[in-house]
């Protein structure tokens, strides 16, 4: 079987062939593919009344190298499909057996390390680059995504005076934001599942007025990836109604670093500046001031 397929194709394709127990399982995955997910083999197997070692093989005949990639293609397909609420009520599956804190903390850490183990240094320059060359940049995120965007904002709008937060009040107010984007602009996009179709279509509008889109998403398969010069990926899939946005944060620390490293004078000057601002007006408290 091709495994560039839909993995519920691929078990629909292959139900005349499979045995009665891989029968069960596979009816059991077409009806409740967002449970199935998140279950272990055991629970699977258990659930579908076969032994672990068939659901283990149930997946090798699908042609994935043992369950792990079986259940990896049923994550990712349904990652931009699930509700809030089958979201909420599949984090009971992926955590019953372990305390909820310490599996969270864990499943985070996982992220950050594929993030290090997958990162693409030369999209990761080329972004640093279009960013730092840009005549204008936009920076858009909405939903959960935008305190990602008002986060990478609020530190770029300190080193670069060119820098616009587009904030998405109404879908109307968005556009006249954007009114004078065009050539030599970029606008950097935020999108994870489940994808905003308004930032996909103010993307687009920014591309066709002549702007550069850069992209911040999980996978090759966001809808922000056939409009953006360049995409950097990071994975976000908590499974609670939650997005997970340890890994996208810290890709946009690693960007903040090193533009700040590029524009090190620039950037000693600006909070030079700030620091006498913030003395002169007591921005901030000081513990000896404290009662």
């Amino acid at each position: 079987m091709s495994k560039t397929k839909n993995i519920l194709h691929r078990i629909e394709e292959g139900m005349p062939e499979f045995s009665k127990g891989q029968k069960r399982i596979a009816s059991y995955i077409l009806e409740n593919y967002d449970k199935a997910a998140f279950m272990t083999a055991q629970k699977l197997g258990r659930l579908t009344e076969v032994s672990e070692s068939t659901v283990v093989r149930f997946a090798a005949i699908l042609g994935y190298d043992g369950y792990p990639g079986m259940q990896k293609a049923l994550q990712e397909m349904i990652r931009s499909r699930l509700t809030s609420t089958q979201r909420l009520l599949s984090t009971e599956d992926e955590y019953s057996n372990r305390d909820l804190l310490t599996g969270v903390l864990l499943s985070e850490s996982e992220k950050l390390r594929k993030l290090a183990e997958h990162a693409d240094h030369e999209a990761f320059e080329k972004m640093v680059d279009r960013l730092l060359g840009a005549k204008h940049i936009y920076v858009l995120g909405s939903r959960s995504s935008a305190f990602v965007a008002g986060y990478l904002h609020f530190y770029l709008h300190l080193m670069l005076e060119n820098v616009t937060i587009v904030r998405s009040l109404t879908l109307s107010d968005t556009y006249e934001q954007l009114f004078r984007i065009g050539e030599g602009d970029v606008l950097i996009a935020f999108s994870f599942p489940r994808y905003s179709n308004t930032t996909v279509n103010i993307a687009r509008f920014a591309l066709d007025r002549g702007a550069s889109i850069l992209a911040i998403t999980d996978n090759q398969n966001s809808p922000l990836v056939p409009l953006a010069d360049v995409a950097l990926f990071a994975p976000c899939e908590m499974v609670s109604f939650v997005d997970s946005m340890v890994a996208p944060m810290s890709l946009v620390n690693a960007l903040l670093t090193v533009i700040a490293r590029r524009r090190k004078t620039e950037g000693a000057d600006t909070f030079t500046e700030l620091e006498k601002i913030w003395n002169t007006y007591a921005v901030f408290g000081r513990a000896e001031d404290e009662d």
